[in-house]
């Protein structure tokens, strides 16, 4: 069966209205009219219906007189098969003619209406031979579908679209259906599990990548409906209600096959309801946790050295309070009791890391040691729930010594006494300023690696670009050389031919006018039919211009050579002053195979003054800018060059009528490697090269673009090159 995209849609071949039918000739409608009573018979059907004998049709109902927009006259001066859409005439009129030789009823045939506004209505016909006392007769009968096929593509639009949404989703996706059938696998979900859509789509045994042995998954309890009972047996404690989706389920577990050391996967599984709320299947998306869960063992191990280390001298201090002096006078990190915000007893190591003196060793308020009162009451508000609690504190911030010096502090943090609150708090302090330092200054070095690794790659990609491109320069001047040689000699064979034909023709036309009569019959007979077959007055008339255009024609291959030259500037690779407009127009006549059949090339170029540049590389970001033109126009188009004069600045303007890029493209456009081109036709390195190009000399590129309006690159280039900018 076809299907169609819209119900409105203009056929190419036939425009409203059926022009070009005709009533046929030879035939007598009204002796083959129906009689009254068939009429209103015909008239009271509400399904579109017509007659006809095979030839004009003879009868059309009201209801197909509205569906097609025609009234009964202009029916009856239709064959039958005219109300067809083009491809389907033919169709029709076999149809209609298989009816009136075959006695039972045909299949149901669709078919292309094309109605008297040009409207294409898409119709299912039914056709019957009936016996009348004029012969037999086919009654067809219409059924639209035009709102039943424009429904049907907009459903399979969705499920396009919907199916796109999935497939590219970043996180892997997989559902099943009621029969527990796997339908959709993303590419994400087979990165993730290494198993392939291929390989799983169909099946019933979506356990399969995750398990070595047959177990429902979490997607099959909730299509079954039994999470309630099995969740227990299969899952524990580790299956929990989303907190995000109604009526989904989330899980965490290790698979050791996925990856070289197996992963986390944190698992959420929601049922999919149809219209009428009834569960048809199942969505499940995973997402690898891996990582989180090795921080939280190595923060929990962390964790659980210092608290075993805290304990331990916890046990120390409750037994001996000599050897508690003893422990916070040679400990290696900084002991402070605090309480009521005051530091009551502190240890030699927290007055070195703090830079306290001898006079100091009074009681002193905590708050001094912290940037600001608002830094201090941020430790105030997370430490005292978590110590209120009797439970430790980690923490770690910036704080300040005695003299004002930041340093940046590891904090370990104990009730005194769990049960009292107001007991007061142990704290052990760390000074990780190095610690810090170097990472930050690790991360800092990475960073500058990693941007001058950028840097390097983007230079050596323009370093091949540009070598490729000189190369090709001098290919082209090589070839232009070469050519040179044969185009002069030619040129010079060509001189010296009409140096020689134009005496000889003068010659042959005095000979001409000579008398004839004083010679023998037969003798002027020959010179006759020579000058006959010669042709001379023809010659004489054309060698002249073949000579012309011959020197066109060299003078066009001259041209192209030197536009060569022009284009390639391998004799001219240092700074120096060019003309911009002959550059244009050199790189134009080298790229022109490029564009002629795709765009017309409109020039406005101004008077411009002598421009201080490296010519050749000008002449590769002149070239690139027109190249891409040309390829962002669709069909036939329009390219604009412009210059401008302006104070010590001319510009050179490439535009466009092409499709035009979105912001997102805009923003990207000059990176390195960035392409909206398909595989294998673009580096992604012309605008990019030639924005360096741009940037060498002094200038600044402009873009100005909308999708579907085209763009227009502003090359603008400081008249007496870099240095005077």
């Amino acid at each position: 069966m076809q299907t169609y995209a819209s119900t409105e849609t203009l056929p190419p071949a036939r425009q409203p209205g059926l022009p070009g039918l005709s009533p046929m000739s030879g035939n007598n409608i009204k002796d083959e009219a129906l009689d009254p009573l068939q009429v209103q018979t015909l008239e009271a059907v509400s399904a579109p219906l017509l007659v006809h004998a095979g030839r004009q049709i003879i009868y059309a109902n009201p209801a197909m007189q509205r569906l097609l927009g025609y009234d009964l006259e202009q029916m009856q001066s239709l064959p039958h098969y005219a109300w067809a859409n083009d491809p389907h005439v033919e169709a029709l009129k076999a149809y209609g003619e298989r009816c009136l030789q075959e006695d039972e009823q045909l299949p149901a045939l669709e078919c292309e209406a094309m109605t008297a506004t040009g409207a294409v209505r898409y119709l299912e016909l039914s056709a019957r031979g009936l016996q009348s006392p004029q012969g037999k007769r086919v009654i067809i009968s219409c059924q639209d579908l035009s709102d039943m096929r424009h429904v049907q593509m907009s459903l399979l639009e969705v499920g396009r679209v919907m199916h796109q949404i999935l497939e590219n989703n970043p996180v892997p996706t997989f559902v099943i259906d009621k029969d527990h059938r796997i339908t959709h696998w993303n590419a994400a979900c087979g990165q993730l599990t290494g198993v392939d859509s291929m390989d799983v789509v169909g099946s019933t045994e979506a356990w399969r990548p995750f398990y070595d042995e047959a177990r429902p998954l979490l997607v099959d309890l909730i299509v079954d409906g039994t999470v309630s009972e099995l969740r227990q047996r299969l899952y524990g404690d580790n299956l929990r209600p989303s907190s995000l989706v109604v009526r989904a389920y989330e899980t965490e577990d290790y698979f050791p096959q996925f990856g070289e050391q197996g992963r986390w996967i944190f698992c959420t599984a929601a049922p999919l309801y149809d219209i009428q709320g009834k569960v048809v299947g199942a969505i499940a998306t995973l997402l690898d946790v891996t990582e989180r869960r090795q921080a939280e063992d190595q923060l929990r191990r962390h964790q659980a050295e210092l608290e075993h280390t805290v304990e331990e001298r916890t046990a120390e201090l409750s037994r001996s309070h000599q050897e508690l002096a003893a422990f916070m006078e040679n400990a290696s990190v900084g002991i402070i009791y605090s309480c009521g915000h005051h530091i009551v007893r502190s240890n030699r190591k927290f007055a070195e890391v703090f830079e306290l003196e001898a006079a100091d060793d009074a009681e002193l308020k905590a708050a001094r040691f912290f940037s600001s009162p608002t830094a201090y009451q941020e430790l105030v508000n997370t430490a005292t729930p978590v110590l209120s609690q009797g439970r430790p504190l980690m923490h770690e911030m910036e704080m300040l010594t005695a003299r004002g010096h930041r340093i940046w502090v590891q904090m370990i943090a104990y009730p005194a006494n769990p049960a009292d609150p107001r007991s007061g708090v142990w704290w052990l302090l760390q000074d990780r300023s190095e610690v810090m330092r170097a990472q930050r200054e690790l991360v800092n070095n990475y960073r500058d690696i990693k941007q001058a690794n950028e840097r390097l790659e983007e230079a050596q990609s323009q370093l091949l670009q540009s070598e490729k491109m000189a190369s090709i320069g001098q290919l082209a001047a090589g070839v232009a050389h070469e050519i040179n040689n044969p185009v002069g000699f030619v040129s010079s064979n060509l001189g010296s031919l009409r140096r020689y034909v134009e005496p000889l023709l003068a010659l042959v036309s005095l000979y001409g006018r000579l008398d004839l009569s004083g010679q023998s019959p037969e003798f002027a007979k020959q010179i006759h039919q020579l000058q006959e077959q010669a042709d001379l007055e023809f010659i004489h008339e054309d060698l002249p211009q073949l000579l012309k255009e011959s020197d066109e024609g060299l003078g066009r291959v001259k041209k192209i050579v030197q536009d060569l030259k022009d284009f390639s500037r391998v004799d001219q690779s240092d700074w120096q002053e060019a003309d911009l407009n002959l550059g244009l127009e050199s790189t134009l006549n080298v790229v022109r195979h490029e564009i002629k059949y795709k765009a017309d090339v409109s020039k406005d170029f101004a008077e411009l003054p002598l421009v201080r540049c490296l010519a050749g590389q000008l002449n590769q970001v002149f070239m690139n800018l027109i190249v891409n033109a040309a390829h962002a126009i669709n069909q036939r188009g329009e390219i604009r060059l412009r210059t401008i004069h302006e104070g010590d600045f001319v510009c050179v303007e490439v535009g466009d009528n092409g499709c035009g890029m979105s912001p997102e493209v805009q923003r990207r456009i000059f990176d390195p490697f960035f392409t909206t081109k398909p595989v294998g036709q673009g580096t992604g390195l012309g605008l990019s090269l030639s924005f360096s190009i741009i940037k060498k000399h002094g200038g600044r590129i402009e873009l100005e673009s909308a999708p579907g309006q085209g763009s227009c690159f502003k090359v603008w280039l400081p008249v007496n090159g870099p240095e005077s900018n």
